[in-house]
């Protein structure tokens, strides 16, 4: 805009009061010195049938002529937020227009003597609520980041940046698009006195982006400005049941009970207690802390429980591994809902009770409850677990009725539960049906092929996986990889995958990656180059990596490097009989039977006991267990018998099977 020559600003005369006119938004992007260096009229006007005070500036601005520029301009000031749409004042407190001139001539510059006039209205002007409920709509309507940056622009220009109530918006439309410690924050800082709303708004934008400690130097920052505005002078005032939800989130994010604690009294002290919400957070908070017993003590003193507590409680208890006190939780629970329902099978699940959460699952069925998406995910890997295929096949058909399979993370459980029951097929099937494939699918898919026998189609898939360029491999992917390498036999093939994890991928190799690459020398007959490999892991190895190179030495007959695994192994396992089993089966295999003499006596002098075996089965949709040494019991005694015969066709058959049973025998002899 052009400015005027003249140092010192002209008289501004007065003149009759307007007639009652409407306003326009762009009349109101005027720069204060412009105004206040020019020749203008000072008018009393009515805007909605109440009075207010005018400028009517004239030229040279490049301005319309006649253009009005209402005040008070309030919006530049900081009081502007406070005042906002408080209606109630009469209108006896609004300057005349001789006062508001002469407010103007006692200024001793020109930014000074606009601002004046501006500090002087403590109430804004309903032209500039209308203004804001426009910047308002807008913001609403924006679908894209960029959007908001537009309406932004426009809130500056129209000189509303300092607006509690139109940053508020702001904020939360950051939030929303992921830009909370950005411009969120940006624009928190620009609000020379933010109200309680954008307090919260600030709160919530930082706690719910993992941001927590920001979020607590927020509400730290809203109490050094005591008194509070909005506290009607008392002392304290604090947050409401909107700010502290999200603050105690925060807490728990940080896993900090002692300020958990502080927050707590301030709740107390705000009034905020009385509230289901803040009630709720409290508990979720304890919990998160780890102080389930003063989540109880909160969750006890309620004196109305909501569904959302009784989950909250029911979920840390199942969280922790502590399932008799969720199950006791979930029994007198009044109204169950899905929610309670997936968080005791996940708790089940969690434990490995796979039993339990079928169970629970089946119960739930039986209620009529239907599961949803995150009680599905939760009980597939219990129905892999126990080979319920039954109950996969039930919910396969229920995910496909209701269009779950196109949720990828479904799928991904169901192809997991059908390769470990058996069913690798079935499992490919939903794979090259899946619309989108993420890491997890193609490792499932590798990983499956690997465990059944089918370590070409394995490294196949990895191959199209690496040349479609759309997912990058984990290092999940390759293990599934180097297990279907060791399961073929393909050493080249397998160490070289295993360079390229780091060369080509960046993937550094874990404990499991390091198993495998020895699991696969030993089947390949490389012993000796397999212990090398043990002994430059840069991590120490741990049981299984030393007992699949006991297992390479009894199959290679490879004994001083057995005995060397099984000293290791004794060291990190020494309740694991199994360990001195296989070294006195490689004993045996080399003729030194004095030293199997020995291990026996080592094994009857720890009375020690072999971990049984045990497998299940299912049948009529119900999974049977069965352990080596326990009564079947009447209803399956008919099956004792024909293991019998096939226990004595294996032992006929196995060059040492029965020293394998001698070992055993000794060592429940002395039971």
């Amino acid at each position: 805009m052009s400015r005027l020559a003249s140092s010192a600003p002209a008289p501004w005369p007065r003149s009759p009061p307007l007639t009652p006119f409407s306003l326009h938004s762009s009349t109101l992007a005027v720069d204060e010195e412009d105004v206040a260096a020019s020749p203008a009229n000072v008018r009393e006007v009515l805007v909605d049938d109440e009075p207010a005070v005018a400028l009517v500036v004239r030229e040279p601005l490049a301005l319309e002529p006649a253009a009005v520029l209402m005040l008070p301009g309030a919006w530049l000031s900081p009081r502007y937020s406070q005042a906002r749409r408080r209606r109630t004042k009469s209108a006896s407190s609004i300057p005349s227009p001789a006062a508001a001139a002469g407010s103007i001539r006692r200024g001793s510059g020109r930014g000074s003597q606009f601002l004046e006039l501006v500090d002087a209205m403590a109430l804004p002007s309903p032209a500039v609520w209308r203004l804001e409920d426009a910047v308002i709509a807008r913001l609403r309507a924006c679908a894209t980041f960029r959007d908001v940056l537009g309406a932004h622009g426009h809130a500056v220009r129209l000189c509303l940046s300092e607006s509690s109530y139109v940053a508020t918006q702001i904020v939360h439309l950051c939030n929303a698009h992921g830009r909370a410690a950005t411009h969120a924050a940006r624009v928190f800082a620009q609000v020379p006195a933010p109200n309680l709303h954008l307090h919260n708004a600030m709160i919530k934008a930082y706690a719910q982006n993992h941001l927590y400690r920001d979020a607590v130097g927020v509400y730290v920052g809203m109490l050094r400005r005591l008194p509070l505005p909005w506290s009607g002078g008392c002392s304290f005032s604090g947050g409401d049941r909107f700010t502290y939800p999200f603050l105690l989130k925060a807490c728990g994010g940080m896993a900090n009970v002692e300020l958990g604690g502080q927050v707590h009294a301030h709740v107390v002290r705000s009034g905020c207690e009385a509230h289901a919400i803040v009630q709720n957070s409290l508990i979720e908070m304890y919990t998160r802390c780890g102080d389930l017993p003063l989540a109880r003590k909160v969750f006890d003193r309620m004196p109305e429980k909501d569904v959302v507590s009784w989950n909250t409680l029911i979920s840390a208890h199942a969280r922790l591994g502590q399932m008799r006190k969720a199950r006791m939780l979930f029994d007198t629970m009044p109204d169950k809902t899905v929610v309670s329902w997936t968080a005791l099978v996940s708790g089940y699940t969690a434990v490995g009770d796979f039993a339990g959460a079928v169970d629970v699952f089946r119960l739930m069925q039986m209620e009529g409850i239907e599961p949803d998406d995150v009680s599905i995910v939760a009980v597939l890997p219990a129905c892999a677990q126990l080979g319920a295929l039954e109950l996969g096949r039930w919910i396969y058909a229920y995910c496909n009725k209701h269009g779950m399979l196109r949720k990828t993370y479904i799928c991904n459980a169901l192809m997991e539960m059908y390769a470990k029951c058996g069913c690798i097929d079935q499992a490919l099937q939903l794979f090259h049906g899946m619309p989108e494939k993420d890491v997890i699918s193609w490792s499932t898919a590798i990983g499956g092929l690997a465990a059944h026998g089918r370590a070409h189609e394995a490294v196949r898939l990895f191959e199209l996986m690496d040349r479609d360029g759309g997912v990058k491999p984990n290092g999940v992917t390759f293990v599934g990889l180097l297990s279907a390498c060791s399961h073929a036999g393909l050493l080249d093939e397998g160490q070289c995958y295993f360079d390229r994890m780091k060369d080509s991928y960046g993937i550094e190799p874990g404990v499991e990656h390091y198993g495998c690459l020895v699991d696969l020398l030993g089947r390949s007959g490389q012993v000796q180059r397999a212990l090398d490999t043990v002994r430059g892991m840069p991590v120490p190895a741990d049981a299984k990596i030393w007992g699949s190179l006991l297992s390479a030495c009894r199959s290679h007959g490879n004994v001083e490097i057995a005995v060397v695994a099984a000293e290791q192994l004794v060291k990190l396992e020494p309740g694991d009989v199994g360990n001195l089993v296989m070294l006195a089966n490689v004993y045996a295999a080399a003729g030194r039977w004095d030293d199997v003499l020995s291990i026996r006596k080592a094994i009857r002098s720890k009375s020690t006991r072999k971990t049984p075996g045990c497998s299940m089965i299912e049948v009529d949709n119900m999974v049977r267990e069965f352990i080596a040494g326990k009564d079947l019991g009447p209803e399956l005694g008919g099956f004792a018998a024909l293991l019998d015969i096939l226990a004595s066709q294996l032992a006929d058959d196995e060059e040492f099977g029965d020293l394998d049973y001698w070992v055993d025998g000794s060592m429940f002899a002395g039971d």
